[in-house]
């Protein structure tokens, strides 16, 4: 927002680490201590392949850069929705 007029567009914020769905939803069961089962089944025709965000516009314009691993997010997501339910 504070950006000069010469910035335009989405600027992508984000982990550039590369992880499965599958290797997410295992972390997240791990975490959770979690008994459920996780099912494959075909990808819709759309869906992309690669889910890696560039976020070098981030770190040029910005400065930024992530700060916290995805492991201690979800431990951090967890706590919180923890203490709200």
């Amino acid at each position: 927002m504070e950006t000069g007029d010469e910035t335009t567009g989405p600027v992508n914020l984000g982990n550039p680490s590369e992880l499965t769905i599958r290797e997410l939803a295992n972390i997240v069961c791990r975490l959770l201590d979690s008994k459920s089962t996780i099912e494959c089944r075909e990808l819709p025709e759309d869906d992309p392949i690669q889910r890696q965000p560039d976020i070098s516009l981030a770190k040029r314009l910005l400065d930024w850069s992530p700060e916290v691993s995805l492991q201690d997010g979800l431990v951090q997501t967890i706590a919180a929705f923890r203490g709200n339910c």
